[in-house]
């Protein structure tokens, strides 16, 4: 049976709400399929919110709220169909590091309603920032961030997010934004590690550790079909969170209530009573007298969560051959972090496994997600009792185990063999988050992502080039065997023009007209160049004038139509010393001494006849 087609098309009110584009095609047969992905990405969802929420320094009880309005609000307003919105370990850990960067009105930490109150706003700004990129079509503005700096970061940030839960799942107090504080803290306090919480906790981290590697060929060994075993190993935590529950509820004092029970008899921290029912909907105080120290976090957390989430998207849906629209899935991510915002809960983003399942498990179209927050809602109603007797040690275990995932040691290898400046960023982008915290390494890396495109177009690279003999084409004469003229000179210039490279060009030119005392014609070979701005314009008339001076003719060859149509709007064609070229080979035929010069120019205008209808 064929998917729901997720393009809106037709009508503005589909455009701007992407359901009302496909649910005219919804049947009984896609319901099917999305109520059997909602339940099983619902049973992997409940301990990773409480988790994340943990994670992020907030209650638990935050993390389910974040998983019941934000994924209706995306199910309205999504392009993809397997994409799984949530709390995820990234953004919690940024949502913890702004937080933990605050302070109340008089200067202390802030107590957990102004923490409460914090992540509210940061949701809500972040909503706002996304659906505000959205509206002016800035989805693009993700290229500007290269791929070995959120390698990095990603990296790095796995690696801060594990080293976090080494207090949880010790039962030490562990404190600090970076490595190092991490690993301070944990060393002072290391006399005070409580056995039968790390009892807990390497139990549930073995156990899920051995499920993921070895659970699924023993069920297939068992005869159950590849996709069943595949399906059952994702709902490991929960049999984690059963038996820890159990195992805590056993050697805790019965007596125990209301806020003594977020630690036991055994002195094991638990999650504590989770308040059952709804958040109240309210919009988040903006009267709170540092609230604008949350910009900055807030336009990390949605670069970091827009990129996190679109990538993700897009993979999926290549898989399914769907299309996913960067700037709806902007402002879909938008309206789910402000739907968080005032709904109790904290700024969300897709989620990787959570994601991955959903896809496995057939999710037709974002319903799935709306059904997999009233699975979230009813786990709010009916079970925060048995939660509040989970371990926080199997919480920890859930998240390390998790983010695994986020670290790839291998690309640093692989990207410094390929590149050294890209390995560079890598590593500055991940030792800087490692060692000033998630923000400072973002803020770091999208630097050095934008310095090193700078770099790489300020300095374009060029290459004289000649004819390789019998043919049509041209080729570097440092690389291959050509045909060369001492009176013409072509080079072929591999980026567009523009005011970072503009005065580097002149350079050259200048440089290599020094070189060839013998030089009558230059040929400037622009097949790579997409742009020539005013900045480029100017440096082409200045170089046209010295060489001229100098007796050297500027021709050009090879000019996109685009680019040709911005230049006959300039002086530059009519002042030009020699003419434009359709081909490079024309301007070969016509100039060097190789050539036969019937190929030259019948117009003396300062464009060929062939270059105008480039």
């Amino acid at each position: 049976m064929s998917e729901p087609v997720l393009e809106a098309k037709g009508t503005s009110f589909a455009r701007w709400l992407p359901l009302a584009g496909w649910l005219a095609h919804y049947d009984r047969h896609s319901l099917g399929r999305d109520l059997l992905a909602a339940v099983i990405v619902s049973v992997m969802l409940v301990p990773q919110a409480l988790a994340y929420a943990l994670l992020a320094g907030l209650p638990a009880q935050v993390g389910l709220y974040a998983s019941m309005l934000p994924l209706v609000l995306y199910a309205l307003f999504g392009t993809s169909s397997t994409l799984a919105v949530g709390p995820v370990a990234i953004i919690s850990l940024m949502t913890a590091s702004a937080i933990a960067g605050m302070s109340g009105a008089d200067g202390a930490a802030l107590s957990t309603p102004e923490m409460l109150a914090a992540a509210l706003l940061l949701a809500f700004l972040s909503g706002a920032m996304l659906i505000a990129m959205g509206l002016l079509r800035l989805g693009v503005l993700v290229n500007f961030i290269s791929h070995p700096v959120i390698s990095g970061f990603m990296t790095a940030s796995g690696i801060l997010i594990i080293a976090s839960q080494l207090g949880p799942i010790t039962g030490l107090s562990l404190s600090g934004g970076n490595l190092i504080a991490m690993g301070e803290s944990l060393s002072s306090g290391a006399q005070e590690l409580h056995w039968p919480t790390l009892a807990i906790g390497l139990g549930c981290l073995a156990w899920l550790i051995l499920a993921r590697r070895h659970l699924k060929h023993g069920l297939m060994a068992l005869r159950m079909s590849e996709s069943a075993a595949g399906m059952l190993c994702k709902t490991t935590p929960i049999i984690a969170v059963i038996v820890s529950s159990l195992l805590a509820w056993g050697l805790s004092d019965p007596l125990v209530q209301g806020e003594q029970l977020e630690q036991g008899k055994s002195g094991m921290a638990l999650v504590g009573a989770v308040p059952g029912g709804l958040p109240d909907l309210s919009l988040p105080s903006l009267v709170s007298h540092d609230w604008s120290g949350l910009l900055i976090s807030a336009l990390l957390i949605s670069v970091v969560g827009f990129v996190e989430s679109l990538a993700l998207a897009q993979t999926l849906a290549a898989r399914r051959r769907q299309r996913i629209d960067p700037d709806k899935e902007l402002i879909a991510l938008g309206v789910s972090n402000m739907g968080a915002g005032v709904s109790g809960g904290m700024p969300i983003s897709g989620g990787l496994s959570r994601s991955v399942v959903n896809f496995d498990a057939g999710a037709a179209t974002p319903l799935a997600g709306a059904f997999t927050a009233i699975g979230i809602l009813l786990a709010s109603l009916w079970l925060t009792d048995w939660l509040a007797w989970l371990p926080r040690a199997t919480l920890a275990a859930i998240i390390i185990v998790a983010t695994t995932s986020l670290i790839d040691i291998a690309a640093i290898k692989r990207t410094f063999r390929y590149s050294k400046g890209d390995g560079a960023a890598l590593m500055i982008t991940l030792i800087i988050t490692l060692a000033h915290g998630v923000e400072s390494g973002i803020i770091v890396g999208i630097a050095v992502s934008l310095g090193l495109y700078l770099k790489r177009t300020s300095q374009p690279h060029s290459a004289l080039v000649g004819r390789v003999p019998g043919s049509e084409h041209f080729r570097n004469v440092e690389r291959h065997e050509v045909e060369t003229d001492p009176e013409l000179a072509i080079l072929r210039i591999d980026e567009s023009l523009y005011f970072a490279n503009a005065r580097y060009l002149e350079d050259t030119v200048l440089a290599l007209m020094a070189e060839r005392p013998s030089l009558k014609h230059l040929v400037l070979a622009c097949q790579a160049v997409n742009l020539i701005d005013a900045s480029a314009l100017e440096s082409l008339e200045v170089i046209n004038e010295r060489l001229s001076a100098a007796g050297v003719k500027l021709h050009l060859s090879e000019v996109k139509g685009p680019v040709m149509d911005r230049l006959k709007c300039s002086e530059l064609p009519a002042n030009l010393g020699g003419d434009i070229y359709l081909s490079t080979f024309d301007a070969w035929q016509a100039l060097s001494i190789h050539g036969s010069h019937c190929g030259q120019s019948c117009a003396r205008d300062g464009i060929s006849q062939t270059a105008a209808v480039g």
